[in-house]
């Protein structure tokens, strides 16, 4: 019921059916209504006053923190804002203490935020694997094991892939990095808005996610850590105890990774989708998506002139659906969904162009994400529009 009922908090749905939630989810009324109230009664910058306003702005700054590192279960480790998950996984290959002839194992189903910045490390003379995915999409532990060398620093792997919906398993990987003692970070960006995560189940070192992807404003983003394992990146305001001409001493904790004024209303309505998230639960959204996932793959895999990639089973996978109609240019297919149905997908190559040459889409796919806000109705519209495409081809 209480999913039933969320729909009414998204009012672009009056409009649109949306289906590109692994780009950037909808929004609901709450978390506007949030942002708005700092900006008009208790706009101030955090960490820097003793004036009312500033008291009341970093108070709820602060317990911004706390909110999302209950969320992950990441109250014992360092919970820090960033822009978003890019900017989190970039200050990690900036910041770690890399030596020549360190090496970093890595996926090709990543996205290019999680495998570029380990490409330039090639630069400084660090060695890249990037383990392949078999057939259906999947990534064995036992690649990431045969890819570890003694000089493994860090491996890096998303924990579910934007462009074909694959779950990773992480706890499995996790095992794996810690025996041959290297670091694991996890692109939580797919997964932290879509099923119940926690880092200490995970048993990973370092979690990257996004705040826009899980009903958040944009340019809001989490980097986790176990412990602090980089330099801060970037120098400024709000990130020393003390600093004199000859050097400074960064302060404790997650404000030395916070440098100059934050995103303090971003992070606001970031703990107020949380806070959404929590009371519909994540339990119930990870079946309910379940649900619609199944509905679709099982609709798109039983028409003609149809592929559909990625795992089998819609336990395997969240709510990404990529595929693609033959003889139709993803862009194609993306704007006829549109146009004669208002069913808004993504099309191309995701982010993940690498991915998409080995799965010998040169084209890119189309890509269907679906959220808590989605339906049973609107999947079978999908299918529907679809079919009736691939019927007059």
């Amino acid at each position: 019921m209480k999913l039933e009922l969320a729909r009414e908090d998204f009012p672009l749905f009056a409009d649109v059916t949306y289906m590109d939630s692994a780009s950037i989810s909808l929004t609901p009324v709450q978390v506007v209504e949030a942002v708005t109230d700092y900006d008009l009664h208790y706009r101030a910058n955090v960490g820097r006053g003793v004036h009312r306003l500033a008291q009341i702005a970093s108070l709820k700054y602060n317990e911004a923190h706390r909110k999302v590192a209950g969320f992950i279960d990441g109250g014992q480790g360092i919970t820090a804002f960033v822009q978003n998950t890019t900017a989190a996984v970039n200050m990690v290959a900036a910041g770690f203490p890399w030596k020549r002839g360190d090496h970093v194992v890595t996926t090709l189903l990543e996205h290019h935020s999680n495998l570029l910045p380990w490409i330039r490390l090639r630069e400084q003379g660090v060695l890249v694997t990037v383990v392949p995915p078999g057939p259906d999409g999947t990534i064995s532990p036992a690649s990431i094991e045969a890819a570890m060398t003694p000089a493994t620093r860090l491996v890096a792997v998303t924990h579910a892939s934007n462009a074909l919906g694959t779950i990773v398993p992480i706890e499995q990987i996790a095992a794996i990095c810690h025996a041959h003692g290297a670091l694991l970070l996890v692109d939580g960006a797919q997964t932290v808005p879509h099923l119940p995560v926690s880092v200490q189940a995970l048993d990973c070192d370092i979690l990257c996610f996004s705040g826009h992807k899980m009903l958040g404003p944009t340019g809001t983003g989490v980097l986790w850590m176990k412990d602090i394992y980089i330099r801060p990146s970037v120098l400024g305001g709000g990130m020393v105890e003390t600093a004199t001409t000859n050097g400074f001493t960064p302060v404790q904790g997650y404000r030395q990774f916070e440098a100059g004024t934050p995103n303090i209303s971003g992070a606001i309505g970031l703990s107020t989708a949380v806070s959404y998230l929590e009371e519909i639960g994540m339990a119930a959204v990870r079946v309910h998506e379940q649900t619609l996932t199944r509905r679709l793959v099982d609709g798109l895999r039983g028409l003609g002139g149809v592929t559909v990639y990625g795992p089998e089973r819609a336990e395997d996978r969240i709510g990404v659906v990529s595929f693609t109609v033959d003889g139709v240019h993803p862009h194609d297919v993306a704007h006829i969904l549109d146009e004669a149905s208002g069913v808004l997908v993504r099309s191309g190559h995701h982010c993940c162009m690498p991915l998409m040459q080995a799965l010998d889409a040169p084209d890119g796919t189309v890509r269907a994400s679906l959220y808590l806000y989605n339906s049973i109705e609107d999947v079978d519209l999908l299918i529907a529009t679809v079919e009736e495409l691939e019927r007059r081809q």
